[in-house]
């Protein structure tokens, strides 16, 4: 007698008619749900394309990259995961097309297949089952998202995959979900289903029949297209659901969940709710973020921001829902303002038009193109006392400009965009030097967690100290060091004095030791450093205590940020543009009295 299967359940999520229509989210809030019914979740996202991993790509390309703790450079859908699921995901759980023939070809050329004519069944998609497993050592569910949409040609070994590893653990085991989109045709003025039909009959092609299709559009799907799904599709009518369009993505799951989506994916797994699902801190959280009853106006100064007559907002997507996150903790509506800084360093908008705004935001980016334009941005920020919030990039550039016009180095820069300079206040990391002489851009940045030792008294501290972030880092950080491979993240040995915090990196530049001493005579506070194993200090987080708010980081801290646990810096940054907005009003509201 076969011993029975003891391991975790699969939810594989597909897509059909188009990509972009919210696969990843609706995955993540699928994991959500399963949550809420007591049952511990993962995810994994499969990228069909060539790339190794999503670093090498432009953010206008295929959005914002998304770096886990363990230093990976992942689908932006990881970072729908980590916010819903509440979770930190290893690199493993976002596999690549040429993840895995890189593995099986390093493998053959060791000789590891004994002379066997390796070939993509089943060499390849061992290699994909094999991953998946991995993944879900240790949950009670897992769902598998697989990229693209049924049909394209990349995505026929994933699928082959999962439907070697259903018939290998059995049927029960498995759900599948196929994400479509039902179209309103301007002209017609009707849902049309015929997309959904093909593309349930294309899936079927691979052996594999939607037990649940989630219906994407503008508007909710009515009783008689669920009907026509149900006789094209031979799929039940209560397992066709409706998701229409929300106002905010976190509101998906309450979505869903009207329809008994949770019950309903349990039901076919052969499980029973483990516990009764308590929404209503996530409904307060939803109703605050959708009625907030205060608003600010925050203007974020980058460099991947449009590209033609198109705005790429997903080039910031954490960005982005950190604002919101935040904005959620103030009750306040976060409205962004995307601005390139081409726009400043050509003449095309005035430094003047940063008045409108309440917070100036430079985010990650790569590169000296619109460099001085957000240099002069940052300048704006610091002598008019507007709320400033540097990221990685928004440090560096945040560290020339008080280098040049307050601390003297008239002609300080960055190596990035003169590396023949004397006056080099942001240089190239030394680790980086070899790794940019011999062009090995993918996966060699300074990426994921690193500790940084924060100062006593600073700004930055009193943010994390008020949020309770120095405690559960403490935790995260002996998990690190418990772990070989990873412990050089934390550094040399902490002190027993020191509050440490921990954040993800991507980066390759710093700033130079060298200017140190001199920048910090003139004001500038180095608020928080990493202490690396060879004594090397590397600058973590900027500040200037007399201002309103300007602090910057090397780090990205919006990649840990949760609406339920917003990050420290952008809840200072949010509540700080609060108050400078409340002044603002206030001055205007004495000028009119005085003027009448």
């Amino acid at each position: 007698m076969a011993e029975e299967y003891q391991g975790p359940k699969y939810v594989v999520v597909t897509g059909g008619v188009m990509s972009g229509v919210g696969k990843g989210l609706t995955t993540a809030s699928m994991g959500k749900i399963l949550q809420e019914y007591g049952y511990t979740t993962t995810a994994v996202k499969i990228d069909p394309y060539i790339n190794y991993d999503a670093g090498t790509m432009r953010p206008t390309e295929h959005g914002e990259v998304w770096v886990t703790d363990d230093g990976g450079e992942i689908d932006q859908d990881l970072g729908n995961y980590e916010r819903f699921l509440g979770l930190d995901l290893p690199r493993t759980n976002n596999l690549t097309t040429g993840q895995i023939y890189l593995t099986v070809i390093e493998r053959e050329r060791r000789g590891e297949y004994l002379g066997e004519t390796v070939q993509p069944i089943p060499h390849i998609t061992d290699e994909i089952t094999r991953r998946l497993q991995l993944a879900g050592e240790g949950y009670d569910i897992v769902l598998v998202e697989i990229g693209g949409t049924v049909g394209d040609y990349e995505n026929e070994p994933f699928l082959f995959a999962v439907k070697t590893l259903e018939r290998d653990l059995g049927e029960e085991h498995f759900v599948h979900a196929l994400i479509t989109y039902m179209p309103i045709p301007r002209h017609v003025g009707e849902m049309k289903t015929k997309p959904t039909q093909q593309a349930v009959r294309m899936l079927s092609e691979h052996g594999i029949f939607p037990d649940f299709i989630v219906c994407r559009a503008e508007t909710a799907t009515d009783e008689v297209r669920k009907k026509k799904i149900q006789i094209g599709a031979n799929v039940p009518n209560d397992h066709i659901i409706s998701a229409p369009d929300s106002k905010t993505i976190y509101n998906i799951p309450l979505v869903l969940e009207e329809e008994g989506l949770g019950e309903k994916i349990l039901r076919k797994l052969g499980c029973e709710p483990k516990k009764t699902p308590d929404w209503s801190h996530w409904q307060e959280l939803v109703k605050r973020s959708l009625e907030p009853s205060k608003e600010i106006k925050v203007a974020m100064v980058g460099k991947y921001a449009a590209s033609g007559d198109f705005q790429f907002t997903d080039s910031y997507i954490s960005v982005n829902q950190s604002l919101a996150h935040a904005g959620v903790a103030w009750d306040t509506r976060v409205d962004i303002t995307w601005i390139d800084g081409h726009e400043f360093e050509h003449g095309e908008k005035k430094l003047e038009e940063l008045d409108a705004y309440d917070g100036i935001i430079v985010p990650g980016a790569f590169g000296g193109g619109g460099g001085e334009g957000v240099i002069k941005a940052i300048r704006y920020a610091r002598e008019r006392d507007i709320p400033y919030l540097g990221l990685c990039y928004g440090l560096q550039l945040a560290v020339v400009e008080y280098a040049r016009n307050v601390a003297g180095i008239e002609k300080a820069t960055s190596e990035e965009f003169d590396e023949d300079s004397e006056w080099k206040v942001i240089c190239i990391q030394e680790t980086q030097k070899s790794v940019l002489e011999e062009n090995r851009f993918g996966g060699s940045m300074r990426l994921g967690a690193y500790a940084a030792v924060l100062k006593k008294d600073s700004r930055v501290l009193e943010l994390y100290e008020e949020s309770g972030r120095l405690n559960e880092d403490a935790r995260r950080i002996d998990q690190l060091m418990a772990n070989p491979q990873q412990a050089f993240r934390v550094g040399m040995v902490i002190l027993e004095r020191d509050k440490v915090v921990l954040e993800r990196h991507r980066h390759r530049y710093e700033v130079s030791a060298r200017f140190l001493e001199v920048l910090e005579d003139e004001g500038l506070v180095f608020s928080g450093y990493h202490r690396r194993v060879d004594g090397t200090r590397l600058m973590e987080f900027v500040e200037l205590p007399d201002h309103r708010f300007f602090v910057a980081t090397q780090a990205h801290p919006e990649f840990k940020s949760r609406m339920d646990n917003p990050s420290p810096l952008f809840a200072g940054f949010v509540g700080a543009s609060l108050v400078y907005h409340q002044e603002k009003a206030d001055g205007e509201g004495e000028g009119q009295v005085a003027a009448s």
